[in-house]
């Protein structure tokens, strides 16, 4: 019986996950066919098929792995020396996503997809609260640290953050001429203003 490299497994199963984003996000989950995401990949139906039962699969894969990866670098912020940098540093990658027009392109197809797909938009929203989770966390640990006005509540307060990332997603999408650097620098001044101590 021949064995399966478990690494190299890992390694085609994720070089089609990217070649599939980009199918999906330039052309959307409907439109794009299996055959698209196999001339994307440079592999055979057959090669496909033995990654993924499906398209809808393969999609959602893109959305488990950004999943993994976001948990990774909450982790790691969770034991940062200094969590209001952490948190900083978190938003700042998050909103930097915008920065890829294809990144903004598939947010907003999960988000036409979740409006259509139940079980797919469990995993949207296990994802937004894991980075909400995560946040919360880093609120916490600097609320503690007199980071952070200990006045705001940390729950509600990393639900605005993360909603503010979203938000610059959303404008990211409908005006393609957005200043990022601007907004990104607005979007730090919006986040200290609100949740530093006064006078901090």
């Amino acid at each position: 019986m021949r064995t399966v490299d478990p690494a190299k497994y890992a390694a085609k199963r994720r070089a089609i996950v990217d070649a599939a984003a980009g199918c999906f996000a330039e052309k959307g989950f409907e439109r794009t066919t299996t055959a698209d995401i196999c001339r994307a990949a440079g592999i055979s139906s057959g090669s496909l098929f033995h990654y993924f039962p499906s398209k809808r699969a393969v999609f959602t894969a893109i959305f488990e792995e950004d999943a993994r990866e976001t948990a990774e670098r909450l982790d790691a912020a969770a034991k940062a020396a200094d969590p209001w940098d952490a948190l900083l540093d978190v938003v700042a990658e998050q909103a930097g996503q915008v920065a890829h027009p294809g990144v903004v392109r598939l947010v907003l197809e999960a988000v036409a997809q979740a409006a259509r797909d139940d079980e797919f938009a469990e995993l949207v929203q296990r994802n937004e609260r894991a980075l909400r989770d995560g946040l919360t966390i880093l609120v916490e640990r600097a609320a503690g640290a007199g980071l952070i006005d200990p006045g705001v509540a940390p729950r509600a307060a990393a639900g605005w953050v993360a909603a503010l990332v979203d938000a610059m997603i959303s404008r990211a999408g409908l005006d393609p001429d957005l200043d990022l650097p601007a907004e990104q620098a607005i979007l730090r001044t919006i986040l200290v203003r609100f949740l530093r101590p006064v006078g901090g």
